[in-house]
């Protein structure tokens, strides 16, 4: 049996700590199961990709050797943007790809996002790949191997779908991940001036974090729009997959409500069709979608799982509070910052000021993503508890597709557990300070009902 950690595969990912629980052997060993799977579902090649961080390369040759050696041509894209690897396969011969990334991690971590023969995969499919490696139970043949380089044909893409209405000036903030060697490019070949932030790749991330969902990541763009005549700012995460936006006055505007934007539009092509969200985000977005005539559609966080929802109902769009957005209109489905990013150009290009129209849609106050941290497995037994005895007397709604997101007439509460780490990922929202508070103590009272000694992250 292989010494490889079950605790670095995920739910949704594989993903471990560089010398702890991941370094080449077992990325051979991944690439050995994977391409097992690949050649169980009757094809024979896989392409590969890796972001920029320092452990990239050694890894992705590794896992080029297990492809092989498990009978699996190897078609390597080299350093790009997730989603690159995603449209390499549409694009290419091989319906399979694994990207290697960290994704938004610290520096010390890497891992493998994977599609099998077109299915973001999850769950058991995932685990399978474990039970594989830890019984040894390989294809073998020699695969062959070469290199391609997606880069133009993902740019001229993006640029002949997208379309500017006029041009504008923005600023880009890539955080020293991958997407900086893409995005100033890509827009400036849309017809945008480009003020470039930290788009040097950099595995180390010098500068700040790449992670646009946290607001400390984006002062140094908010800076930017501030001492400069850039109109809009856009940030990406350490494997371009998502995205972030600020207005010129220095407002972030958080994916749940750049999906009202792209909602939208969509629903003017498919009128009527589903539209995929995730119970993190709003409660503005349900009657903003009727209201644009979708039918708003909730569902559980997770790329993959919202990939496999979105292929299941045939819905245009689908989007996730964590930055994550998927266009199946004019696009492949699977999650892209730097096209959505294109999209959101595209549209604010119609706008004399994008700002305003920005700044102008639906909003409650709202706490961001709170961890309520506790013992590997906890976060599992604590939410089936609350799932199973927790009462809400004043609640409307009490959802638990994923978690418990509780409605009230005037706000939700949301706890949920994190499928990577062992946390209890909380969020709250509602009309004034006094309702978030309000909402805030009737989770407070049933978390500690059953877990006494809980450290509340409020």
């Amino acid at each position: 049996m292989t010494d490889i950690s079950p605790s670095i595969f995920k739910a949704y990912d594989i993903r471990g700590i560089i010398g702890k629980t991941l370094d080449t052997e077992v990325a051979r060993q991944i690439g050995c199961a994977f391409g097992s799977a690949v050649r169980a579902r009757g094809a024979t090649s896989c392409a590969i990709g890796r972001d920029g961080r320092l452990s990239g390369p050694d890894l992705s040759a590794a896992l080029a050797q297990g492809l092989q050696a498990a009978g699996v041509d190897v078609i390597d894209v080299g350093m790009v943007a997730t989603p690159m690897l995603y449209l390499a396969t549409q694009m290419l011969e091989a319906r399979s790809g694994i990207m290697v990334t960290g994704s938004h991690n610290p520096p010390d971590y890497n891992g493998f996002k994977m599609v099998l023969e077109g299915d973001a995969i999850y769950g058991d499919t995932i685990q399978d790949l474990y039970r594989a490696i830890v019984e040894q139970k390989f294809e073998t043949g020699a695969g062959s191997y070469r290199q391609h380089d997606i880069r133009q044909a993902y740019l001229d893409r993006i640029a002949g779908d997208a379309k500017m209405a006029r041009p504008m000036k923005i600023a880009v903030d890539c955080g020293n991940g991958v997407a900086g060697a893409f995005a100033g490019d890509l827009y400036r070949a849309m017809g945008c001036e480009v003020i470039e932030l930290f788009c040097e790749v950099d595995g180390t991330f010098p500068n700040h974090h790449p992670d646009p969902a946290h607001p400390e990541n984006l002062q140094d763009l908010i800076r930017c729009l501030q001492t400069t005549d850039a109109e809009l700012g856009l940030a990406f995460d350490g494997d371009g997959d998502r995205l972030g936006v600020v207005t010129k006055d220095g407002q972030i505007i958080y994916p749940d409500r750049q999906l009202m934007l792209f909602a939208a539009d969509v629903l003017t092509r498919h009128p009527g069709e589903k539209i995929l969200y995730d119970v993190k985000c709003t409660r503005h977005l349900a009657p903003w979608i009727r209201q644009h005539g979708g039918e708003p559609l909730m569902w559980k966080t997770g790329h993959s799982l919202v990939k496999a929802k979105m292929r299941e109902t045939g819905a245009p769009l689908g989007g996730e509070m964590s930055g994550h957005v998927f266009f199946k209109d004019r696009w492949y489905g699977f999650d892209d910052g730097l096209y959505a990013g294109a999209r959101l150009l595209e549209l604010m290009s119609r706008e004399r000021d994008p700002s305003a129209v920005l700044n102008a849609l639906p909003q409650s106050s709202s706490t961001p993503e709170l961890q309520l941290k506790l013992a590997e497995g906890e976060n599992f037994r604590l939410i089936e508890q609350l799932q199973r005895d927790a009462k809400f007397p004043d609640s409307q709604e009490v959802i638990t597709i994923d978690g418990l997101r509780v409605e009230y007439a005037d706000g939700f509460g949301l706890a949920r557990s994190s499928n990577t780490t062992p946390v209890v990922v909380m969020r709250f929202e509602a009309e004034n300070q006094a309702a978030l508070e309000r909402i805030q103590s009737e989770f407070k009272r049933v978390i500690l009902a059953a877990k006494p000694d809980a450290v509340l992250p409020y």
